[in-house]
């Protein structure tokens, strides 16, 4: 049985290599279920996001396939709660350590904590 459903590899496309393997990494260790919402956006999507305030910038490294968002799953039904981000970022830092690929949670940092969003480091992983 695969660890990641069909419509989660689909928004996996264009997504950084490295990014990849660590999210099917995490899908392997994590204890929740979880899907990808989405990977690679285009300028418009963006915009779209940034006007609802879902999003602050227009820089954002989903627009270079450096970023993804992850949904965590309880049965059939996607959840917001926190503390299933917290979970799901230690398995995602536990897989990042496991294929040696830095990896940032957006829940880690200072302002706009972003739960759902994982990307590789900018001085690492320059556009």
């Amino acid at each position: 049985m695969p660890k990641l459903d069909a419509r989660s590899e689909t928004r996996l496309q264009g997504v950084h290599p490295d990014l990849v393997k660590v999210v099917r990494q995490a899908a392997e260790i994590c204890p929740l279920t979880f899907i990808v919402t989405e990977g690679m956006r285009t300028l418009e999507r963006q915009k779209e996001l940034v006007a609802k305030g879902a999003s602050k910038t227009l820089r954002s490294r989903h627009l270079t396939g450096h970023a993804i968002d992850l949904a965590a799953k309880i049965g059939a039904e996607v959840r917001w709660d926190w503390p299933l981000y917290e979970q799901l970022a230690r398995a995602m830092k536990v897989a990042a350590e496991d294929v040696d690929v830095p990896i940032e949670w957006g829940g880690d940092w200072p302002t706009f904590k972003d739960g759902p969003h994982f990307q590789l480091p900018w001085d690492k992983y320059p556009a």
